[in-house]
């Protein structure tokens, strides 16, 4: 006996079987395909963007005493890799017209003391703020903390890095410089790495501006850099003349120890934290 049950019966089936088909139809009109692969790929770039916006970001570490013991042990491994790799390094041996950069003993680098003697506005006992990337200042979401403190949205504090680089005004070719000294630029995080390939020249004259060298010895491209220093809040922002990102920072007092932390801006917004280690003058050859 053929089952009657309404579920089972020829004029449901064949109008539900309708309906079906209408209904994948739809679903795979060429307009409805394109559209869902829109929003696809929109939704791809915003989970990118997120990725981008959120990674590499200096959060807040929690095991500090590890973090210094890795800085450590990097920064002395980079010294060794830069003395083995590099026996006679010359920042300028392709730019010879660049004399203004060529301070006498750019190696050489400046005590807080120095610095505090250094700019008209800073008198002996001045402060020194601490620029602890990880620590005292650390990314959280899409805000900026220092301490427990929101101080700007992530993106508004790399704006506010390139505005400070920029403010930079002429160099005075007859001013007083200070040598800051010579850094390799590392990954921070990490105790043990390839040796560097990126280095910097830096200093700074009595106006706060900054200026130096950058130095990729992949590309053997060497380019001069420029910044700024807000003495007030003693941040300082740089980055490579005539370009308008990426933009690298830290604190000025960082800037007077053996390794401490930095950040790089992108112009995609994203931010990466680094490692500065001074690296001393190669012994030259006799």
């Amino acid at each position: 006996m053929r089952n009657t049950s309404p579920g089972q019966r020829p004029g449901v089936d064949r109008e539900g079987n309708r309906t079906d088909r209408r209904s994948d139809r739809a679903e795979n009109r060429p307009g409805t395909d394109r559209a869902q692969n829109r929003n696809d790929r929109v939704e791809n770039r915003n989970d990118r963007r997120d990725q981008i916006s959120n990674g590499n970001r200096p959060d807040r570490i929690e095991d500090r005493e590890e973090r210094r013991q890795q800085r450590a042990d990097r920064r002395d491994e980079v010294r060794d890799q830069f003395q083995d790799n590099h026996p006679r390094y010359d920042f300028w041996k392709d730019h010879p017209d660049w004399a203004r950069f060529r301070w006498n003993r750019p190696y050489r680098w400046a005590t807080w003391g120095l610095l505090t003697g250094w700019f008209p506005g800073y008198g002996g006992g001045t402060t020194e703020y601490e620029y602890a990337y990880g620590e005292n200042i650390y990314y959280q979401d899409d805000q900026v903390y220092y301490g427990d403190e929101a101080v700007a949205t992530a993106s508004e504090y790399a704006d506010q890095a390139q505005t400070l680089a920029e403010s930079a005004p002429a160099v005075d070719e007859s001013s007083d410089w200070l040598p800051l000294g010579v850094f390799a630029i590392t990954k921070d995080g990490e105790d043990s790495g390839p040796p560097p390939t990126l280095f910097l020249q830096l200093a700074v004259n009595k106006q706060g501006i900054i200026a130096g060298t950058f130095c990729n010895t992949t590309t053997d491209k060497t380019q001069p850099i420029e910044g700024m220093v807000d003495q007030e809040n003693q941040r300082v922002a740089w980055g490579i003349e005539g370009k308008k990102w990426p933009i690298m920072e830290t604190g000025l007092a960082n800037l007077t120890k053996d390794s401490s932390g930095a950040l790089i801006h992108f112009e995609n917004g994203e931010t990466q934290q680094w490692l500065m280690v001074r690296v001393e003058e190669p012994k030259t050859e006799n």
